[in-house]
């Protein structure tokens, strides 16, 4: 199989860097329509390339089933590792032990699985950076004032951890009101629908907590629509797009990830596993505040 990958990796042009034989690796992400992943994407794509590995990357569309097709259909091209970026944490259960059973490493990137075995999981620390989120709301609106959520998608790893950071942060307020929290599913269109329902039901709102930038970015729509400019916006991942809005601002701050550096630490540490060396089960990408100051 190795001397196949070898013809693959000369013929398509693909360096070795002192690789004697490419590995192949499989990525599957959640989904390349939101420009996080796409970074990460990007990320992964030119560490292996310096790294002389041959990089598949698969699309799942936000679709468990689709993911579990993906990883089925990278197996079957006898791939030496997987990384994969979770749609759903429990879904990724059955993808995981399908990797199992081929002995096939897996690496889960950002979002984690509830099962099976996973040799390493890369991501920030999301209960962190929801108590962050949470944190700078606080501080903002004088420990008082009413507040919404939009969640991601419901049972991602991510979800659940920005969750119980922003969370704990707000508790330990005493002044702060949640009165809504509703997934939006980490999509900017959705966004934009949720919180304009939000605001019918809740006019009074003081500060909006997105789980991500897509979804803060929506919501920016609706608050200034709606003539709700003094809002309080945060949004989470510290995108392009997200950070310009905070020097505009068009929102108040975001927690920054750093998804490219979260993609080559996943190719980084599937090239330790496959030469034999030993890896932590659990690799923390730092984070960051970003305000307009």
């Amino acid at each position: 199989m190795k001397k196949l990958l070898l013809a693959s990796a000369v013929a398509a042009g693909i360096g070795l860097s002192g690789n004697a034989m490419a590995d192949r690796i499989a990525l599957v992400v959640s989904t390349l329509n939101n420009p996080f992943f796409v970074t990460m994407q990007e990320g992964a794509e030119q560490r292996a390339e310096a790294l002389g590995h041959e990089l598949i990357v698969l699309d799942s569309g936000n679709d468990a089933a689709r993911e579990l097709s993906n990883v089925e259909d990278a197996l079957s091209r006898d791939i030496d590792l997987l990384l994969m970026n979770p749609t759903d944490s429990d879904a990724a259960v059955s993808s995981v032990r399908s990797a199992n059973a081929r002995n096939v490493p897996v690496i889960t990137l950002d979002r984690s699985a509830n099962g099976g075995r996973v040799a390493s999981h890369i991501a920030s620390d999301n209960v962190a950076g929801g108590q962050l989120a949470g944190g700078f709301i606080a501080e903002q609106l004088g420990g008082e004032g009413q507040i919404v959520q939009l969640e991601g998608v419901p049972g991602a790893s991510a979800t659940r951890d920005r969750g119980e950071g922003f969370m704990a942060a707000i508790e330990a307020a005493h002044g702060l009101e949640l009165v809504a929290s509703q997934p939006a599913n980490f999509n900017r269109t959705e966004g934009l629908n949720v919180m304009e329902n939000l605001l019918q039901a809740h006019p009074d709102i003081q500060a909006v907590f997105a789980q991500n930038d897509e979804m803060a970015l929506g919501a920016q729509r609706a608050l200034q629509a709606g003539g709700n400019d003094d809002v309080i916006l945060v949004g989470f991942d510290g995108t392009d797009a997200g950070v310009q809005a905070v020097k505009d601002g068009l929102m108040d701050a975001t927690i920054a990830q750093r998804p490219a550096l979260i993609g080559a630490l996943g190719i980084n540490t599937a090239d330790a596993l496959l030469k034999g060396e030993s890896v932590e089960a659990n690799i923390p990408v730092p984070l960051k505040l970003i305000t307009k100051e």
